[in-house]
């Protein structure tokens, strides 16, 4: 909850939630006063332990904010510091207080850059209004974790998840997890930037794409930010196509930026933009998906599908899964852990196909330990793309540990 209300001539701010089915964060209200100091009235289920630090930690996010004079209660539900702080923060910003001012929590040590070809099977959407499912995220084992500003946070709460997800960024440790912030549709999403390339993202997904221009005003932003701050780690970029215009202009968006490093689709949306009825084989999807995945491939980037949204179907995941995988998919997307293992299973080379692509790379081999230009398999010639596609797929089993 994020919410801003005049109470006579003062405007009073409210960030975060409480309440007996909350946890892992707090409700903050704040209420500028013109003297009289601080008042702050702090209620939590932990403060036989935690009520000292967390009045401590209160005091000093005002002191840097400078709010000198202010009514502050807080609900606390049992929130981390970074949590905290980052809803002092967003009420104090909502009662017109503080601006200008960020209230940064330590930061941990950043891990190696990743690379702009890793393995991006399975990506965890995590709501970034929603602390609670941020500090076990990575535990669950999805190539990526996306702190989500978009579709799954309220109108109302934009500003304050902002917040929340830029301490996350500095305070958890996703693990090896590539660490992916989904903005807003642009122009919203430029404003999201300010907060979140500051803290090193290492993807961007960005929204609703339709036309090249939005991923190069997003490029150019981060590109900005990043030299204001002295930023030499890359910041990959995920448009994902959600409309029929944005399918129609796949390949020009692929190529709208070198930052880019794969092309997605979202399939809610775009099925609601042709007025049809998304349904669990997708056959009403096919083109879309066939043209981002050739889109991606013509480009040189990876191809990721969408989200599989029934979470108690796990047999028609994995059964998309592997379609997904046969029309040149590497990943897709996951809305609940419980999908994560189901994805990697579906999207890993079979044991036949491992045993296939030995033999095939075994006969190159000798053949050119010979000095053949012909690799013959049995009664079968092979080709070059065929040894390519071989050498691939075995280096993609190395890459999820089915090969030593």
């Amino acid at each position: 909850m994020s919410n801003v209300f005049i109470n006579g001539t003062d405007t009073v701010g409210v960030a975060g939630h409480c309440g007996p089915d909350v946890r892992s964060d707090l409700q903050v209200r704040i209420e500028p006063r013109e003297r009289d100091g601080l008042q702050i009235k702090i209620e939590s289920r932990v403060d036989a332990y935690y009520g000292d630090s967390i009045r401590r930690q209160t005091e000093e996010v005002l002191e840097a904010l400078a709010v000198r004079h202010a009514s502050v209660e807080i609900h606390d539900e049992g929130a981390l510091p970074f949590v905290i702080a980052a809803r002092i923060e967003a009420a104090a910003r909502h009662a017109g207080l503080g601006e200008g001012t960020r209230v940064l929590p330590p930061q941990l040590p950043l891990r190696e850059p990743r690379a702009r070809d890793r393995m991006r099977r399975s990506r965890l959407y995590v709501p970034g209004s929603e602390p609670k499912y941020f500090i076990n995220a990575a535990l669950h084992g999805s190539d990526g974790i996306i702190l989500d500003l978009e579709d799954s946070v309220h109108v109302s709460e934009k500003e304050a998840a902002r917040l929340l997800v830029r301490n996350a960024l500095r305070a958890v440790d996703f693990f090896e997890c590539e660490r992916m912030v989904r903005i807003n549709q642009v122009p919203l999403g430029l404003q999201d930037l300010e907060e979140i390339v500051p803290e090193c993202p290492d993807l961007i997904l960005i929204p609703k794409v339709e036309e090249p221009q939005q991923v190069i005003a997003v490029d150019e932003r981060i590109g900005k930010i990043k030299a204001d701050y002295g930023i030499n780690r890359p910041v990959w970029l995920m448009p994902i196509l959600e409309s029929a215009l944005g399918i129609e202009n796949a390949f020009a968006i692929a190529r709208a930026g070198e930052q880019i490093v794969a092309l997605t689709v979202g399939l809610e949306d775009y099925t609601a933009d042709l007025g049809v009825a998304k349904t669990p084989t997708g056959s009403e999807t096919l083109y879309a998906r066939q043209r981002v995945v050739n889109a991606a491939r013509a480009a040189g980037l990876q191809a990721i599908d969408s989200v599989f949204g029934d979470v108690a179907e796990m047999e028609g995941l994995r059964a998309w899964g592997v379609g997904s995988r046969a029309l040149g998919f590497e990943g897709m997307g996951c809305v609940h852990p419980a999908q994560i293992a189901v994805i990697h299973e579906a999207f890993a080379p079979s044991a036949a196909e491992l045993e296939k692509a030995h033999r095939i790379v075994a006969a190159y081999n000798e053949a050119q330990a010979k000095g053949f230009g012909v690799v013959s398999l049995g009664s079968k010639m092979i080709d070059a793309p065929v040894v390519q596609r071989a050498l691939k797929l075995t280096a993609r089993a190395r890459e999820m540990g089915l090969l030593s």
